[in-house]
Order: C-alpha cells, then sequence, then structure tokens
C-alpha cells in the first residue's frame, strides 16, 4: 500500500465503480485524529484485489470525514469484507455509485478542495435527466464562477441517488459562488429548472480537503 497526497482521478476509465459514504467522528477536535486512526486501520489488511484508490477528505467545518474509493466493479467490492472498524467514529451513509457524466477545465489548476454534492431522486430516468439539465445549464451558462474546476456526477446503483463529486481551486471559492447567486452556483432559468425538477431532492452540499489517499 502506498500512501499519497494526491487526489484520484474520478474519471479514471478503469474504475467500474465509486463507493463513497460519511465517517463521524463525534468532535470536530477528533476529526484529525478519527482520519489518522482509519488510514492506520486500512495499513492493517490486506489490499484487495480490484481496489484501486480510497481516498480520505476531511470537512472543511470539521464535522465529517467523507471517504471515496474506486473499484474495478461491484463485484470486487462486494467480495471485499465490511470496512476496519475504528473506536469512536460511526460509518453512515455508504453508497455504491457508477460515474455519469463528468467534465473539467482543462486549463491545468489543481483542486484544493472537494465539494460533495448529493441529492436524492425518484429514479435512475429521473437522475440521468438532472444530471443532463445541470450540464445544459453549465453549457449555456457565461458568468460560472472561477473557482469551478470540475464536476463529476454519480448515479447510485440503485439509482436513486446522485452524488456531485466537485473540484473546486478552494472551499473560500465555492463558498462564495454560493453567496453571490443566493445559495446557487448560477442565476438563470436553466439553473431554475435544476433546481424545481420534481422528484429531485436535495441532501446536503459539503466542502472537504483532502487528507490521504491509498493505493495499491
Amino acid at each position: 500500500m502506498h500512501i499519497t497526497d494526491e487526489l484520484p482521478d474520478p474519471a479514471r476509465s478503469d474504475a467500474g465503480i465509486a463507493v463513497s459514504g460519511e465517517w463521524v467522528p463525534g468532535t470536530p477536535e477528533r476529526q484529525q485524529a478519527a482520519a489518522e486512526a482509519i488510514v492506520e486501520a486500512w495499513q492493517r489488511r490486506p489490499w484487495p484485489d480490484g481496489l484501486l484508490t480510497y481516498a480520505i477528505y476531511l470537512d472543511t467545518d470539521g464535522d465529517l470525514i467523507r471517504d471515496y474509493s474506486q473499484w474495478t466493479s461491484e463485484a470486487a467490492f462486494d467480495e471485499h469484507p465490511a470496512d476496519p472498524a475504528v473506536p469512536g467514529v460511526v460509518r453512515r451513509d455508504l453508497g455504491k455509485y457508477r460515474l455519469y457524466r463528468g467534465t473539467r477545465a482543462d486549463d491545468g489548476r489543481i483542486p484544493g478542495a472537494i465539494v460533495a454534492v448529493r441529492v436524492d431522486t425518484d429514479g435512475r430516468d429521473l437522475a440521468e435527466t438532472w444530471v443532463d439539465a445541470v450540464f445544459d445549464a453549465l453549457a449555456h451558462d457565461r458568468n460560472l464562477p472561477p473557482g469551478g474546476i470540475g464536476a463529476f456526477f454519480h448515479v447510485s446503483t440503485d439509482g436513486r441517488q446522485v452524488l456531485n463529486y466537485a473540484e473546486w481551486v478552494n472551499a473560500d471559492a465555492h463558498k462564495q459562488a454560493l453567496a453571490a447567486a443566493g445559495g446557487r452556483i448560477s442565476q438563470g432559468s436553466l439553473w431554475d429548472k435544476v433546481q424545481t425538477m420534481p422528484g429531485v431532492r436535495q441532501r446536503g452540499v459539503t466542502r472537504y480537503r483532502l487528507h490521504r489517499t491509498l493505493t495499491a
């Protein structure tokens, strides 16, 4: 196993599935120690066949830890034993996803923050329709905030959740973008359609910084 400070590539072609969820460390004071405990727990176990990367992110508000792992296939993940137990840390909201659509600016910028945007939907067709509406809004918007780098929309294997793994230059740039557009990334009729689509419910928007990435 190797431990790096490099972000994984959500668009890598050999990743058949991504698995992501939250760890709740209990208090902000425990966040860093809890993240290190997760890394140490992984170091004590054999690296699973089919696991490509396992990345750990710290919520910039100090409340949560999120992991994002990439596997060659859903079967490879299903053969893997449960996550290692970490005392005092609660595991929740684990989901299996497949990348549906993604985009990234080709300007060499390196993300300093990852923003996890999560929504619930009434089904796979609606989830994909909603993501397509986001890309339509992006394509026609000439006033997008400058801090965005990439957006990679994953649809859960049951079709009822969407996870946008969004890359930003830093957390402040994302905060400023929301403040300027009234809680949205941008304004306009196409963004209104994204925000009000029936059967789509926003679950949360959380900013993270990378803690560590584990690779084989």
